[in-house]
């Protein structure tokens, strides 16, 4: 008997079919893998299970009994918790606090028993072998270490189903480590794992079953015997993705667009250098704390430089504002579209404009709205935003892959010379990545100088041209990719002596 199983589940937002007579079981003591290209449901069906949406037919059985979830309080007691790809600690209260989060322990006149507090925390944590100071502030915590206390926040209320989506999208390779540990731990104590992710490595790694949903329909559950990655493809998409990666760019003649001379900024980065060229993609690598995104920051404006001198089109360049960056013909995909890339309550059709509303407006300052809808449907088809009538729908309602095409729409609609892309695949699936990928290439091809930031090594060598390694702040080599290996970009990395490019 499963511990969990969804019959037939059938969902729809309006017109929009999500999902149609999914059927999957679950087993106690498994982490069991839902993959699917954005949009095919995924995150739908999980928060069916966990109360946040209801299901329009279909049941859902634990321990064999049908049972009756209408919100997550209903989930908690039926021992199922989700874990959100989003996070929602509180940084200003303790670690004990976020844990028992209105389940404080009081006393006899109604206060917080802090004591009780601090001691049935330690030993919640203590329980998955894992150590985190209960009275410190949730929010001075790494990501990783946060995501651990939102954690151990599900388990305290004594779930046997944890769910979790998207876990790593935001974690050093160090936290995911230590969050792997974790997780087998806990399905070592026959807890059920379901996890959400676009990453098939880790899926092929740490699953022991993985079932695929394509178009809001159950395709099939893999075990780990058939769990290649190829196969998982296909059963996403449908059809195989040989390449991932473009060919890459033929040398021109290396017009520059961009130098940066001795750039050093905010104890964030210090002397770096480094130039970009018209039809390249240039990739920057680097760990956590190497000041990839600062600098990014302060060639688009959003920073000062506190030293160093920046050229753009051999002119020199002070980057004053965003809004000047934007003028200049520079553009940046900020790797938190939710915060900094989107205007999550807007249409698609008002994200995608806004880059250059000065050009739809006439005189008056009155918006064209038929320009406006013309160039947003354009981007609709070119990077097949879903669903396709999604022009008034609000962003917020579209599934993050999704979100991620239209803030790529959003930067393509003003034409950059100069385009920093910062993880512009970021939580999105496979055949997105592709299509990311392949319109980058595009972009250098027609002229364009990309600075693309990542923290995943086979992107980093399957699209760039050629690789800024930094390390802790400084720039530790420019290396051309001709046959470029992972380990020649860790060795760069690391290495001591300091190469002034």
């Amino acid at each position: 008997m499963s511990l969990l199983e969804v019959r037939k589940i059938n969902k729809s937002f309006g017109s929009n079919k999500v999902l149609t007579d999914v059927s999957i079981s679950f087993e106690a003591g498994e982490i069991h893998s839902i993959v699917g290209e954005n949009g095919a449901g995924k995150s739908t069906l999980m928060k069916i299970i966990g109360g946040i949406h209801s299901c329009d037919s279909g049941e859902i059985l634990v321990d064999g009994h049908p049972v009756q979830i209408h919100s997550p309080i209903d989930a908690f007691k039926h021992g199922i918790g989700i874990v959100h790809q989003e996070l929602s600690i509180a940084g200003n209260m303790t670690v004990a606090q976020n844990v028992f989060v209105n389940r404080e322990p009081t006393n006899k006149w109604g206060f917080i028993n802090w004591t009780e507090l601090y001691e049935k925390t330690n030993a919640e944590f203590e329980k998955i072998g894992v150590k985190i100071d209960p009275k410190v502030p949730a929010g001075s915590l790494s990501v990783g270490m946060q995501q651990i206390v939102e954690i151990v926040k599900i388990l305290s209320q004594n779930v046997k189903i944890l769910i979790m989506d998207e876990p790593t999208s935001a974690l050093s390779d160090k936290e995911v480590d230590h969050l792997f540990q974790l997780l087998k731990k806990l399905k070592a104590k026959g807890t059920l794992i379901i996890f959400i992710s676009h990453k098939l490595k880790e899926i092929t790694y740490l699953s022991d079953r993985v079932s695929v949903l394509r178009d809001g329909r159950f395709i099939g559950t893999l075990d780990r015997e058939n769990m290649q990655i190829p196969k998982i493809i296909n059963m996403m998409v449908g059809r195989n993705i040989d390449q991932l990666y473009p060919e890459k760019g033929k040398k021109g003649d290396q017009k520059e667009v961009f130098r940066l001379e001795h750039g050093s900024g905010k104890g964030k980065f210090t002397d770096v250098s480094f130039r970009l060229y018209a039809g390249e993609i240039t990739g920057m690598f680097g760990l956590v704390g190497s000041g990839r995104t600062e600098l990014a920051y302060s060639i688009f404006g959003a920073d000062r430089l506190d030293q160093g001198t920046m050229y753009l089109n051999g002119e020199k360049y002070e980057a004053k504002s965003p809004i000047k960056a934007i003028e200049m013909g520079i553009g940046y995909l900020s790797e938190d579209r939710k915060n900094l890339g989107l205007f999550l309550d807007m249409s698609v059709k008002d994200n995608t404009v806004v880059t250059i509303l000065q050009k739809l407006c006439n005189k008056l300052s009155f918006l064209n709205d038929q320009q406006a809808a013309d160039q947003t449907k354009g981007y609709i088809g070119e990077l097949q935003i879903h669903p396709e009538d999604c022009l008034l729908s609000k962003v917020k309602n579209l599934s993050g892959g999704n979100q991620q095409k239209v803030l790529l729409a959003k930067w393509l609609v003003s034409q950059p010379k100069l385009l920093i892309v910062d993880e512009p695949t970021r939580g999105v699936d496979v055949g997105a990545k592709s299509m990311i990928h392949f319109m980058l290439r595009k972009l250098a091809d027609q002229g364009m100088a990309i600075l693309m930031i990542s923290s995943e090594l086979p992107e980093i060598i399957g699209l760039s041209d050629k690789v800024i390694v930094m390390h802790e702040g400084r720039c530790k080599g420019v290396l051309e990719n001709v046959d470029l290996t992972e380990e020649e970009i860790m060795t760069c990395a690391f290495r001591e002596e300091e190469d002034v490019i």
